[in-house]
């Protein structure tokens, strides 16, 4: 095969810009799905996390194992000293956190294209009418989900973070490092590339990665706060219309009539009017 028809595959590099933007787009179409804190938080990460990932924190961690130096000779020992100083790679442990956390988004999505088939197949079975007004929208058990992936993704960053703080002692990383492992003869100085650099990558890492925690935090507590007002509103109208409901038949108020005032004197006087009139009937027969 001609070198040309390989060029893409050359550089490590591209393939895993590739594989980014497909799980970019891949994860895009839950904008649509999200809330306004989810979609600052995606955005957080493709920005703050994957883009700062692929074109920076490769780079400046690539050469961590080729400019390791420790001052020794014997065989071996710095490649010993260097799996104690670094356990696991930074940018494979950061790697696979961002997969783990975007992962759970994937779930909502998997619920919302299941909606939507559950609801072809409603429509034909029934002649147009709709099982879902809105497949995307977050009622029922697609508010679960939504909610379950919040969880996950919040525990995954915040599981990630535990990790790198217990393998690295904190969240720095030294200039000097000394080690006494075999087969080293004596305690070893060694020495890696560039910390200062690095520690301020991590130290970004990090502070995104808390962000992002607590954007997921926040998106909890709306959906929780939203999801019980809604219920209390729909609590108070019901009781409302159970009440209007049992005082339909009933008279709110006794007729009007029955609140005339009538003048106590008033028959006293009816009575003196008639007298008056028999006086008077009583002269003029007399006459």
């Amino acid at each position: 095969m001609s070198r040309r028809g390989c060029t893409c595959f050359d550089h490590p590099g591209a393939a895993a810009g590739m594989n980014w933007s497909g799980l970019e787009s891949l994860l895009s179409g839950v904008n649509k799905y999200s809330t306004a804190f989810g979609r600052i938080w995606l955005s957080m990460v493709f920005v703050f996390r994957v883009l700062v990932f692929v074109v920076a924190a490769q780079r400046v961690w690539g050469d961590e194992s080729k400019d390791f130096v420790c001052n020794t000779r014997q065989p071996g020992c710095t490649n010993i000293c260097y799996d104690h100083i670094f356990p696991i790679s930074h940018i494979r442990l950061w790697a696979l956190q961002l997969i783990f956390v975007t992962c759970p988004s994937l779930m909502v999505m998997a619920h919302v294209k299941y909606r939507e088939g559950k609801d072809a197949k409603y429509v034909a079975q029934h002649h147009g009418s709709h099982l879902y007004a809105n497949p995307g929208k977050k009622r029922g058990g697609l508010w679960w989900t939504y909610l379950l992936s919040l969880v996950f993704k919040a525990g995954f960053d915040t599981s990630f973070l535990y990790i790198l703080y217990r393998i690295y002692q904190g969240y720095d990383l030294p200039r000097l490092s000394k080690c006494s492992l075999e087969p080293c003869p004596n305690t070893v100085d060694c020495f890696i590339s560039r910390p200062t650099e690095k520690k301020i990558f991590m130290l970004f890492m990090v502070v995104s990665s808390a962000l992002c925690i607590f954007m997921c935090i926040c998106e909890m507590i709306y959906l929780i706060g939203k999801r019980i007002s809604k219920l209390l509103r729909v609590r108070h109208e019901n009781e409302r219309l159970l009440f209007a409901e049992q005082h339909e038949l009933t008279n709110m108020a006794p007729p009007r009539s029955q609140y005339r005032r009538t003048d106590p004197t008033l028959g006293s006087q009816l009575s003196l009017d008639k007298k008056e009139k028999i006086n008077e009937t009583s002269v003029i027969t007399t006459l």
